[in-house]
């Protein structure tokens, strides 16, 4: 059998997140909106006929910003503080021998009309926009979940913050993003290694640039501007 194996990009994501700081560690933490646009080659409808009946499914996905022809059989994880070395392969890292990325999201709606269809609306996504796509797979609940599952080192901190932004700063934002919004900040952005309460953060998504600060279990929004994503 070959040793190496070149994969096809049948689709690309195209998520609210523009850039890499912010993007929730893991998917199913914030509940944004996203879509998946298959390739012009891999546009059939048949090819995601009986999909619809799944509430979730798998990605398959690349690290598209994190390519490099080495590698290292340790990383630091930004959970462990950034200084703890454990093995690549005991995290999710994106910097592994192969840059792929694996994420079980909720399918919404499948739209099959639009003229680039069918096209697959998402939502929980953790994933950067205009990523690429390997392989899409519908989630078995009988077999993917396992409730008895034990997380190692990824299960020691699950705190969230309490996110805190005045109405009038808020009010740019359209309704329908605000609770996602809520919930990824309050699964705390920054890394774990940076804990300085005079510290204003920027995080760009969904077309707005965020600044805010974190104080022991508070984090406060002082302002949310409109930023061209073109």
């Amino acid at each position: 059998m070959p040793e190496e194996f070149t994969f096809k990009t049948i689709a690309h994501v195209h998520s609210l997140f523009s850039d890499k700081f912010g993007i929730p560690r893991q998917s199913g933490l914030a509940e944004l909106p996203a879509k998946i646009v298959f390739e012009p080659e891999y546009r059939v409808k048949e090819a995601v006929r009986g999909l619809e009946d799944y509430s979730h499914i798998w990605i398959l996905w690349q690290f598209s910003k994190a390519v490099r022809e080495d590698w290292s059989p340790t990383v630091r994880p930004p959970r462990l503080g950034g200084n703890t070395r454990v093995g690549v392969f005991s995290t999710r890292s994106p910097f592994r021998p192969n840059p792929i990325g694996l994420s079980s999201v909720k399918l919404d709606r499948i739209d099959l009309e639009t003229p680039d269809g069918p096209v697959l609306y998402i939502s929980g996504a953790d994933i950067l926009d205009g990523t690429p796509v390997y392989d899409i797979k519908p989630y078995l609940a009988y077999t993917d979940a396992h409730p008895d599952a034990v997380g190692g080192f990824s299960q020691k901190k699950t705190g969230t913050l309490e996110v805190h932004i005045p109405d009038d700063i808020i009010s740019v934002v359209p309704e329908n993003l605000r609770e996602g919004l809520v919930q990824l900040l309050s699964q705390d952005p920054r890394p774990a290694y940076q804990n300085d309460p005079e510290r204003v953060y920027k995080m760009d998504i969904a077309g707005f640039n965020i600044s805010f600060s974190v104080q022991d279990n508070s984090l406060v929004v002082s302002k949310i501007n409109e930023t061209d994503r073109n």
